[in-house]
């Protein structure tokens, strides 16, 4: 049975796109780090809040692929996120200390769109909760 994203993990997730969209837009230089790491962040509550609206425990992990392999388990759609959920996996933890990723804008364009249509994915299947 499918279940929807907790509407708090899904309000979440959405803010983390809304602050990787304000720095991209609003920021010069952009602060690329800081960008992919609101995507990654905005995909793994998405991810998480599915997990715990199926009963799941949502584990201690900012490894997508990890997470998106457990929703696989529930909902073979998921299969379809499986290579954006491993990019944006590169931006969950190194991304917050100096000089460990090499990121360019077209990282964070990317990380941008992934995250995006990994939101759209939650909206066009209906996995979203409303209440």
């Amino acid at each position: 049975m499918k279940n929807n994203a907790s509407p708090e993990w899904y309000r979440f997730a959405h803010m983390d796109m809304q602050a990787a969209n304000t720095l991209n837009e609003q920021m010069h230089p952009k602060p690329l780090v800081f960008i992919c790491y609101h995507c990654q962040q905005s995909a793994e509550k998405m991810l998480k809040g599915f997990l715990v609206a199926n009963e799941k425990e949502a584990p201690k992990t900012h490894d997508l692929t990890q997470l998106c392999s457990m929703c696989i388990e529930i909902d073979e759609q998921f299969e379809a996120l499986k290579t954006m959920c491993k990019f944006l996996t590169l931006f969950s933890v190194l991304p917050r200390y100096p000089n460990e990723l090499d990121i360019i804008e077209d990282d964070a364009g990317r990380a941008i769109l992934y995250s995006q249509k990994i939101i759209d994915f939650f909206k066009d299947c209906n996995l979203i909760r409303r209440d």
